[in-house]
């Protein structure tokens, strides 16, 4: 797996038109945080310093290809005093593979504060990660993602919340350190929430087969971080039905600090006859070359 440095670095083919290297992968699909991460570095290209980004909220509409480069095309709908907005598209073979809205807010203001306590787990340096143990579609996951390090805590090891059906809780920064630049950790956060957050509505149907897509993805950045330090990505299911599953994390820092929170629906019904061991990841992995989920 390349350097994030390389994934996020766009070139700039016209005003507000930027494309996306070709990554390297062993996998048939683009992973979707790629893709929503290349789409925020765009759309931050845009956006003058004063402002930072404060929310996204995107869909992925279509499957990727890794082979060949992604097209985003920033549309600037306002830029305010306080707020500025841009819609990205993610484009291959001229069709849209990938939407989001985003939001950018002027530094500096200031206002009411409060904030969740992030709950009491084991350090990362005591979680240890076996991949030989893993189903053979989560160990290819692990070794695609070999720049980064990803602790999942044994549900044994810390309090569960008795009202929420499934829960996951993992530790996870990047092994590198990365540049001292506010933005590139942000773009490099929304690479990492698509990681393993959608297999925490599986928690509670262990051994259950079926086909795994991203469907949707929301984030809110809350307070600053590096994505070089670790983080506590407290994941939970509040549903899955009718195929489909919601998902919601609340990414903490070391410190306890809620910096970000993500919620995404994904799709999540039974596989079809004759498959036995797919690779979970966003449309770009499940869907035929041409279709989408339907």
């Amino acid at each position: 797996m390349p350097d994030i440095r390389e994934v996020l670095d766009l070139e700039r083919i016209d005003r507000d038109i930027y494309r996306g290297p070709v990554i390297e992968s062993v996998l048939q699909r683009t992973f979707g945080g790629q893709v929503a991460g290349q789409a925020l570095a765009a759309a931050t290209r845009t956006v003058d310093n004063d402002f930072r980004v404060h929310s996204l909220h995107a869909y992925f509409v279509g499957p990727g290809r890794p082979h060949i480069p992604t097209i985003y095309m920033v549309d600037r709908i306002r830029d305010g005093r306080s707020f500025c907005h841009r819609h990205v598209r993610a484009i291959q073979d001229g069709r849209t593979i990938f939407m989001m809205q985003s939001s950018f807010h002027v530094r500096g203001d200031t206002g009411i504060e409060h904030s969740d306590t992030m709950r009491v787990v084991p350090d990362p340096e005591d979680v240890v990660v076996d991949t030989s143990t893993m189903p053979p579609a989560r160990r290819l996951l692990f070794e695609e993602w070999s720049d980064w390090d990803i602790r999942v805590v044994p549900g044994e090891r810390y309090e569960k919340n008795p009202y929420t059906p499934s829960q996951q809780v993992v530790w996870f920064r990047a092994k590198e350190r990365l540049p001292d630049d506010e933005t590139f950790h942000v773009s490099t956060l929304a690479y990492m929430s698509d990681m393993t957050l959608l297999s925490s509505a599986k928690v509670p149907h262990p051994g259950a087969k079926i086909q795994e897509a991203s469907l949707d993805h929301a984030m809110w950045f809350l307070r600053p971080f590096r994505a070089d330090e670790w983080l506590l990505y407290d994941q939970v299911s509040p549903s899955a039905h009718a195929g489909r599953a919601l998902t919601h994390g609340r990414i903490f820092n070391r410190s306890g600090d809620l910096v970000a929170v993500v919620t995404q629906e994904g799709l999540t019904r039974d596989l079809p006859p004759g498959v036995v061991d797919p690779v979970p990841f966003t449309p770009a992995s499940t869907a035929k070359l041409g279709e989408n989920i339907d």
